[in-house]
């Protein structure tokens, strides 16, 4: 097939930015073959006559592009189709390094997949054996689009040698490959021995017996590794805080064989299967990227001075919405956590980060959400979550994350990788049901951090339940005539105004913080419109001189409370 024939597709509606220019005889140039590539040097999967479709997933500055462009040049290749998704465009680097080159460069709308091109491209070469090309082709696209798809590739390699192979995260969690998966004490050892490997800076693939079984522990190793200011490791050596979160975002696959002894025909096969998996983890990098960035949006949403209600259109704009076509606010919970290795050196946020979505994913996890439900950020040396949670209209109680099951799943991941003196301290908010619920819940999620801080245990989550019980414990220590004062003093101007107007503010105050400050739930349960219930918070506010938005003061009104 030409390129002449293939931009004349309609339906495809694809635009030649770098062509005629290039010289004579450009769009008379033969396709053989349509690789979907996205790492930065591709040389190695290129023979010539490709037309090479890109994410550009491997583009993130100037400067990127001529190096890619240069390799597709030598290699042959007969075009380069470039995706708007990504970047909501063809960078100009790009176009420069094309015409450079004198490699012709084809845009591809966000309403064209790139299976659409291969699939057209596929069915009008004639006269070839296309059925391995397809096969390849089509594993290759499965990979990088479909969730699932690496289990197809290891299901490749065990159909080839009958071996069971999986891929693992750094922490235990099987993320493809035969079932039923190991065993969680069998997979928390392999992971810990590929970390202790690592960092020690053994030659892959590691060997590890257990038992009677000898493992092979081969790393897949991301198109881009992440970089970060330096930090201190927690033995103390030179690191970086960019490598304890890079290493627990690892991905290792893992061969119940030793693979040294293989014959180099078996050697090269488990080469490339271990190249496809690092392009469904590059994509799979990829995608985080984009929740961190709604997480990153969201939070500089909540430091602004916007009003809630705008939040749903301003985040309509981020990529997260147009990946996954969900432009409205969900309900969700806010999760913070902070650590020390020590009493003096505290553990990379981003580290954190990683081990709490890691936690949040597992099947037997606290309310299991799929990984596109969590979004994680930094924040002020803290690591902030975002939980979108289930939504299950035939449950009897709406799904909220477990704060105890939390607790156990960190405690048995992070008692191992911290060392003899590291500890974690996590809050949880309250679900966020609106925007309007966003910033008082982070808030809360910050102080059930601090009460956190406070637990006995090495790693300690508290939630929204926990504030409640740690004030009301402090109440019997505080003396009689002290609780009475605070709250006469605080609650007084509300019962004078109810006793002199016959108003009922002071049963609002106790229905909205039993709601925990839900505008909805309390106007449902006290039979008001919404409108009528913010006046009603509004006046006790102007009473009391206290601001009912700030946890601090729902607390105060809450021990008061208990205390009058």
């Amino acid at each position: 097939m030409r390129l002449r024939e293939l931009l004349g597709v309609e339906e495809l509606g694809l635009l030649l930015l770098v062509g005629p220019d290039a010289g004579d005889g450009v769009l008379d140039r033969a396709i053989r073959a349509v690789p979907t590539i996205d790492l930065a040097d591709p040389g190695r999967f290129l023979t010539g006559g490709e037309l090479v479709l890109t994410g550009l997933a491997w583009w993130q500055r100037d400067g990127d592009a001529d190096p890619f462009v240069r390799i597709l040049d030598r290699a042959g290749v007969t075009a380069l189709a470039a995706g708007e998704v990504e970047h909501g465009y063809v960078p100009d680097d790009v176009v420069r390094a094309c015409r450079r080159h004198g490699l012709p460069l084809i845009a591809v709308r966000p309403e064209t997949s790139f299976t659409a091109i291969t699939e057209h491209v596929l069915r009008r070469l004639q006269r070839r054996p296309v059925g391995d090309l397809a096969a390849v082709v089509e594993r290759h696209r499965r990979l990088l689009t479909d969730q699932g798809a690496p289990d197809s590739v290891l299901e490749l390699l065990r159909s080839s040698l009958g071996l069971d192979v999986r891929v693992l995260s750094a922490t235990g969690r099987q993320i493809a490959g035969a079932q039923p998966p190991l065993r969680d004490k069998t997979a928390v050892a392999l992971a810990a021995r590929y970390l202790a490997a690592r960092r020690a800076g053994e030659a892959a693939p590691h060997r590890v017996a257990l038992g009677d079984r000898l493992y092979s522990l081969v790393p897949v190793r991301d198109a881009v590794p992440p970089s970060a200011p330096s930090a201190p490791s927690a033995a103390g050596a030179a690191s970086t805080a960019g490598e304890h979160a890079a290493e627990l975002g690892d991905w290792l696959l893992v061969v119940d064989a030793d693979t040294s002894a293989w014959p180099a025909a078996d050697g090269d096969l488990l080469d490339r299967i271990v190249e496809l998996v690092a392009d469904a983890r590059s994509a799979h990098h990829q995608e985080k990227a984009v929740l961190s960035d709604l997480a990153r949006r969201i939070l500089d949403l909540l430091y602004s001075h916007v009003p809630p209600d705008e939040f749903p259109v301003r985040l309509r704009s981020t990529a997260h919405c147009v990946v996954t076509r969900r432009d409205r606010w969900q309900r969700c919970q806010f999760v913070v956590a902070e650590g020390e290795w020590d009493a003096t050196r505290p553990i990379p946020a981003a580290a954190l980060r990683v081990l709490l979505e890691e936690a949040l994913v597992q099947e037997d996890g606290p309310v299991p959400v799929p990984p596109e439900d969590v979004a994680g950020t930094v924040d002020a040396g803290q690591a902030v979550l975002l939980v979108r949670l289930p939504e299950r209209s035939d449950a009897p109680r709406e799904p909220v994350l477990d704060c105890p099951a939390l607790q156990r799943r960190l405690a048995a991941v992070l008692t191992r990788w911290l060392g003899p003196t590291g500890s974690v301290s996590i809050g949880v908010s309250s679900p966020v049901p609106a925007p309007g619920n966003a910033r008082r819940a982070l808030d809360q999620a910050r102080t059930a951090l601090r009460v956190a801080a406070d637990g006995p245990d090495r790693v300690t989550v508290r939630g929204p339940d926990d504030l409640t019980s740690h004030i009301l414990a402090l109440l019997p220590l505080i003396p009689a005539e002290t609780r009475h004062a605070f709250a006469t003093r605080l609650l007084g101007p509300l019962r004078d105004h109810d006793s002199r107007h016959r108003t009922d503010l002071l049963p609002t105050l106790e229905a909205f913080l039993d709601c925990d400050a839900s505008w909805t739930r309390c106007a449902a349960r006290l039979r008001l419109h919404v409108n009528s219930l913010r006046h009603r918070i509004a006046r006790i506010e102007q009473l009391t001189g206290r601001d009912l938005a700030r946890l601090e003061t729902r607390l105060d009104f809450l021990a008061a409370l208990r205390a009058g």
